[in-house]
C-alpha cells in the first residue's frame, strides 16, 4: 500500500507562492497517515451599537441582554462624528461643547461639527461621570457580540473578542486579508492555493530543505473531525546567533471550537522520538505569541538533524477530540 503525498521545489518565498506540490509515493507495510512534503517558504467597520445599559457606577462589569431605547439614546451623546464609535474617556471637546473622539481628534484640524477651534484642549468631566455610569456595546455587536462594558473594559475585550474580524491565518506579514470565520477558508483556497491540504486524523508533515539559511516557513492544512487545522512549522533566530524551529497546529475556528481538540507533534527515528502535545490554539490568537512563549514544540538545528533525511523532516500529527 503506498504512502500518499506531495512535494514541491523548495522556495524562500511567502506561503501563498509556495509551488504547486508534486505527487510521490513511498511504500508503506501498513495502512499509514497520510503525508505532506511542504517546501520552504520565507517570512511574511465598524457600526454604532444598537444598545447600551446603565450601572450603578463604575467597575460595574458587563453584561448581555435587550436594553431600552432609553439607553440607546443615552449612549448616542457619546457617538463620535467622524468614525461614529463611542467618545471615551479622557473626554475633550471643541470651545462650542462638541465631542469628538480622542482617536479621531490627533488628525482633525478643527471641529467636525462647527468647523471651530479645537485648541486649547477642554475636558469634558460632566460626561466623563456620566460615562462611567454607563454599559457600552462591544464595537463589535453588529457582528454577533451580545456584551456591555463599562468603558475602562471596552478597550481590552475588543482586542480579543471572539466577534472581531480575522486576519489570514498564513505566517508573515505579506497577506492583509481579514474577514469573517466563514470566510478564512476560501480565502486560502484561493489566495493561497499551493497550500497542501491531507484529510485524516492522522498524517505526515514532510518539510524539505530544512538547511536553507535565514527564517523559512513551512505550512500544510489537515482536515478531519469536520473542521480545518493548519500545522506551521517555523524556522527563526528567535536569540541572536540560535536558530530554532517552532511547530504548532491552530484550529481555523474559534478559541472555544479549539478546546474540544488535542494534537500531538512527534519526531521518530533513527530510534529516538520527540513529542509534544498540546491544545490547538485557534487562528484568532495566530502564531506569534505561541513562539514568544516557546508554547509549541521547539527545537534547535541540531535535534532537527538527529531526525532529518537528506535535508527533510518529518513530523507525524495526530488529531483527536477531547472527552466532554
Amino acid at each position: 500500500m503506498s504512502r500518499p503525498s506531495s512535494t514541491g521545489p523548495s522556495a524562500n518565498k511567502p506561503c501563498s507562492k509556495q509551488p504547486p506540490p508534486q505527487p510521490q509515493h513511498a511504500p508503506s507495510p501498513a495502512a499509514p497517515p497520510a503525508a505532506a512534503t511542504i517546501s520552504a517558504a520565507g517570512p511574511g467597520s465598524s457600526a454604532v451599537p444598537a444598545a447600551a445599559a446603565v450601572v450603578s457606577g463604575p467597575g460595574g462589569g458587563g453584561g448581555a441582554g435587550p436594553v431600552s431605547p432609553q439607553h440607546h439614546e443615552l449612549t448616542s451623546l457619546f457617538e463620535c462624528p467622524v468614525c461614529f464609535d463611542y467618545v471615551l474617556p479622557p473626554i475633550l471637546q471643541c470651545q462650542a461643547g462638541h465631542l469628538v473622539c480622542n482617536q479621531c481628534r490627533q488628525k482633525l484640524s478643527c471641529c467636525p461639527t462647527c468647523r471651530g477651534a479645537l485648541t486649547p484642549s477642554i475636558r469634558n468631566l460632566a460626561m466623563e461621570k456620566v460615562a462611567s455610569a454607563v454599559l457600552f456595546p462591544c464595537k463589535y455587536a453588529t457582528t454577533g457580540c451580545s456584551l456591555t462594558l463599562h468603558h475602562t473594559e471596552k478597550p481590552e475585550h475588543e482586542d480579543i473578542c471572539e466577534y472581531r474580524p480575522y486576519s489570514c491565518p498564513c505566517p508573515g506579514a505579506s497577506c492583509k486579508w481579514q474577514g469573517s470565520l466563514e470566510a478564512v477558508m476560501s480565502h486560502l483556497m484561493h489566495a493561497h492555493k499551493s497550500i497542501t491540504t491531507l484529510q485524516g486524523e492522522d498524517i505526515v508533515f514532510l518539510a524539505t530543505d530544512i538547511n536553507l539559511p535565514g527564517a523559512v516557513d513551512w505550512v500544510m492544512m489537515q482536515s478531519c473531525f469536520g473542521h480545518h487545522f493548519m500545522l506551521v512549522l517555523e524556522k527563526q533566530e528567535k536569540y541572536e546567533g540560535h536558530q530554532q524551529f517552532f511547530a504548532i497546529v491552530l484550529l481555523i475556528g474559534t478559541r472555544k471550537q479549539a478546546e474540544n481538540f488535542a494534537y500531538r507533534l512527534e519526531l521518530n527515528g533513527n530510534r529516538r522520538r520527540l513529542t509534544w502535545e498540546a491544545t490547538p490554539r485557534s487562528i484568532h490568537d495566530g502564531v506569534s505569541a505561541a513562539i514568544m512563549n516557546s508554547d509549541c514544540l521547539v527545537f534547535d538545528t541540531a535535534i532537527a538533524h538527529l531526525f532529518a533525511d537528506n535535508g527533510n523532516l518529518g513530523i507525524n500529527v495526530t488529531i483527536s477530540t477531547c472527552c466532554p
